[in-house]
């Protein structure tokens, strides 16, 4: 663990002030939808079988300290990012020789590209795809130099599914409010003040994202209304987060509809020009004309248990509706992808930002990964990943998105060993992050967890772009940046994802650590 950096924080409560805390969070969360559906394990099914209970999303008693000089590079960097994961979805000839290194070693990743063959050879209708990303980092302490020096390293690039934009616009809130109603202490003034807490404006900036998708659709080519499917998993405890960007896009005059993804094939059709028409059970008399399909369902071999989700994945991508993402844009979000751009002294990343200012400041971004295959530097990277010694400051990753899919250090040369060596290459070895010292409270079915913790700061960007062919690679019509997101898990915890139970909705006060 690196050292301490950061001031004493946060204050130590009484009984008194800790009961006032917990009654206006757990009261403005419910009031304002900062909610998940609860878990099993916390309210068993048979309570509450119709599915009619929220709870407060776990989040943090109070903001954690986050170095400003970090936050804003993550923030000023996300465009860039944009770029280069539009750039890359637009390469396919690019994307294919990384892609089939992994095809015989994951069937997954094999399906997605069988999609897109597939797809190409009938023939795209729809050259538009939009972006909703999320770049991850930690704050990394380099304890090596003669003072400790923070940066901010990627921990991974999400291209499909990048949740909580929603709840992360309503935590910054909580804590502003809390603020103003005097909950926390007044020791905490001077750290709490008014330019040090940030407001994350991600809900409204995603539903822009796809209200632009919307408007770059065009009008009906059938007359019929036109809608935004967002295609989800059920049952779907991150329910709410999801709202909120439906609800900003009804605001704006968008009409959506969840459709869960098991049931793609009942309620959508394709007309004889592969438009997609959305069926909905509760209006069969109505059909609506689909103008982007926005994918929170999708990004894992669980989405698929039966050949009818993969016809239904083919079926999207075939149609006319602009996909967030296109399997191009979900197959640019493999973990290799990351790799390959990383790997120390890669070519690649020039490739796509040809601006070398521009590519050096993502590149500084880049913790050291390293492929397992039979490259000179994967052949490496598997001593380091089979020995206990060195394997304990790396992380195991797969192709894979969500939490609870990574191994972590001394755990690493045991799972390999468990498998084949013809399936190494489907992971990914990367240096762990070591991120300084906090300390926090996270409030998790009412119950506070107080101790040291570890944040994670997420940014939104928003891309919408038109491929092109041959020499022409497309061109970049909405690229920004849309907000943050701070997941904060105890430092007991390898993983971070709040839906898998390993973290927490945070928002950031910033220090001039």
């Amino acid at each position: 663990m690196a050292p301490q950096l950061y001031p004493e924080y946060p204050p130590e409560l009484s009984p008194e002030e800790e009961q006032y805390l917990l009654s206006n969070l757990k009261d403005w969360s419910i009031a304002h939808g900062l909610a998940v559906r609860p878990a099993p394990s916390f309210v068993p099914t048979s309570h509450d079988p119709s599915g009619a209970l929220a709870t407060t999303a776990p989040v943090t008693l109070f903001p954690s300290l986050f170095p400003r000089k970090c936050f804003e590079e993550g923030l000023a960097i996300q465009t860039a990012y944009n770029e280069l994961y539009s750039a890359i979805a637009r390469d396919e000839q690019w994307l294919q020789t990384i892609v089939e290194e992994l095809i015989g070693v994951d069937d997954f990743v094999g399906r997605l590209w069988q999609i897109h063959v597939q797809v190409k050879l009938e023939g795209y209708v729809q050259d538009l795809s939009l972006g909703l990303f999320r770049s991850d980092y930690m704050v990394h302490s380099d304890s090596s130099a003669s003072t400790s020096s923070l940066g901010l390293k990627q921990v991974e690039f999400n291209t499909i599914a990048s949740s909580f934009g929603g709840l992360s616009s309503q935590v910054s809130k909580l804590h502003n409010y809390l603020l103003k109603v005097g909950a926390y202490p007044v020791s905490t003034a001077a750290t709490l003040q008014k330019d040090a807490l940030q407001l994350s404006y991600s809900g409204f900036n995603l539903a822009k994202g796809l209200a632009a998708a919307h408007t770059a659709y065009g009008s009906s080519q059938t007359e019929r209304p036109l809608c935004v499917l967002f295609v989800v998993q059920e049952p779907e405890r991150n329910v709410f987060d999801q709202r909120h960007l439906e609800y900003a896009l009804l605001t704006g005059g968008v009409r959506s509809f969840r459709l869960p993804f098991h049931r793609t094939l009942q309620d959508t059709k394709l007309d004889m020009d592969r438009t997609l028409v959305y069926i909905p059970p509760s209006m069969p008399s109505t059909a609506f004309e689909v103008t982007t399909v926005y994918f929170r369902a999708g990004y894992s071999p669980d989405d698929y248990p039966r050949e009818e989700e993969w016809k239904a994945r083919l079926q999207l991508e075939r149609s006319r509706a602009i996909k967030c993402p296109s399997i191009l844009t979900h197959l640019a979000g493999c973990k290799k992808i990351q790799q390959v751009l990383a790997t120390p002294h890669s070519p690649h990343l020039k490739r796509f930002l040809p601006d070398d200012a521009v590519a050096s400041r993502v590149l500084s971004t880049f913790a050291p990964i390293y492929p397992l295959d039979e490259s000179q530097a994967g052949l490496e990277a598997r001593k380091l990943a089979k020995d206990p010694h060195t394997a304990a400051r790396y992380v195991l990753k797969p192709q894979r998105e969500g939490g609870g899919n990574n191994i972590y250090r001394k755990s690493i040369p045991g799972f390999l060993e468990s498998l084949p060596v013809k399936s190494w290459p489907a992971y990914i070895l990367m240096e762990m992050i070591e991120p300084p010292p906090l300390q926090n409270a996270i409030v998790r079915n009412g119950e506070v967890q107080k101790g040291g913790v570890i944040g994670e700061l997420g940014v939104y960007g928003v891309c919408l772009w038109r491929s092109g062919s041959g020499e022409n690679s497309g061109e970049v019509l909405q690229n920004f940046e849309a907000g943050y997101l701070l997941r904060t898990k105890g430092d007991q915890s390898e993983e971070g994802g709040v839906a898998a139970g390993f973290g927490a909705v945070d928002s950031c006060c910033l220090v001039d650590a």
